[in-house]
């Protein structure tokens, strides 16, 4: 029988040469439910985009993900350590921006070798609500499909939305409480079994480094101590295993590391001749033009609003100043 080729499929004509229009609306039909149906590939494992609706699927890809974290050779105790070569593209809060992280993906070229590294930070708890719910866990299941898809070279790092939402202590956007928020999310996706779901993604955040280090002496965290907790903080944090302690608010080093602002030259001077580092990357604040620096030792980063940024490092080469980390950021608007 004759057909006629469309971009959904073969249509058969009647023996007329026309196109019956049951026919044609079958195969848009078909067409349509085969894009409904597309498939992203993470480590082996498929996983549709309506597995996202299935709390076993969505647990099982949390909880794989946090393995291959815990599990991987450039893991040292509660930070990530590169080796001297390849690409880093750092990146600042995302704050559920999917067309960002979409951008930065692409930017971080991932495919093209695996010394292709990038960190991710401040991932959940974004301002755009749903009928009044948070469902950035969806854009938390993109980064650990991403961490299978690319074992060792995407480095989610532990932020403070992520710590209270692995502890439960409230914390705002300026629309009520993030993690209630989140949470009521959850419930509607996933029903009676969010709680299954909520555990893993605990898991997940219970994963996440600290820190990454280059082997040249770029620091790239979401935050440091405030300088006034300096004296309630573990300097050697970044050189053990965490503990349910560390995650404790006011003391605990893993929450003062995720929630200190307003950093003095003398702190960074001193945390960089204890942990031998030159340049600190860091996020939380709010940079106006994406990026800030404050010479000579940090660099501040915004990926999440109009006027994003993300700055690449050659792995290969001596540490940026602070200065020329302002002249390669990339603008996300560009890309």
């Amino acid at each position: 029988m004759p057909t006629v080729q469309t971009c959904a499929g073969d249509i058969p004509l009647g023996g007329d040469g026309d196109v019956n229009i049951q026919d044609l609306l079958a195969v848009i039909a078909k067409g349509a439910e085969r894009s409904m149906k597309r498939l992203v590939v993470y480590a082996g494992r498929v996983f549709s985009r309506a597995n996202l609706r299935d709390p076993v699927a969505v647990a099982e890809l949390f909880e794989r993900a946090a393995s291959s974290l815990i599990a991987s050779p450039l893991r040292e105790h509660s930070i990530i350590r590169l080796p001297p070569r390849g690409r880093l593209l750092i990146t600042g809060d995302l704050h559920d921006n999917p067309i960002h992280l979409q951008k930065i993906i692409k930017l971080a070229r991932l495919d093209a070798s695996s010394d292709h590294h990038v960190v991710l930070h401040e991932i959940i708890h974004g301002e755009k609500l749903i009928n009044s719910m948070d469902f950035s866990h969806r854009m938390l299941a993109r980064v650990a499909g991403l961490t299978l898809q690319y074992p060792n070279q995407v480095h989610p790092l532990l932020a403070n939305h992520e710590l209270a939402q692995f502890t439960g202590k409230g914390i705002s956007k300026g629309a009520g409480n993030s993690v209630e928020l989140f949470n009521d999310g959850l419930e509607f996706a996933f029903g009676d079994d969010w709680h299954t779901v909520r555990d893993a993604i605990n898991q997940f955040i219970a994963a996440m480094s600290l820190a990454l280090i280059t082997s040249s002496g770029v620091l790239c965290a979401h935050s440091l101590p405030a300088p006034h907790m300096m004296k309630s903080f573990d300097l050697d944090v970044i050189r053990r295993d965490l503990y349910p302690a560390d995650y404790a608010a006011p003391t605990g080093s893993a929450h003062l590391m995720v929630w200190g602002r307003q950093h003095t030259p003398a702190q960074l001077d001193h945390l960089a001749q204890h942990w031998n580092v030159e340049l600190f990357c860091l996020g939380h604040e709010h940079v106006e033009i994406g990026i800030e620096v404050k010479p000579p030792r940090l660099v501040l980063l915004n990926s999440d609003h109009d006027r994003a940024a993300v700055v690449p490092i050659d792995l290969a080469a001596g540490p940026p100043a602070a200065e020329e980390a302002l002249l390669s950021a990339i603008p996300l608007a560009s890309i």
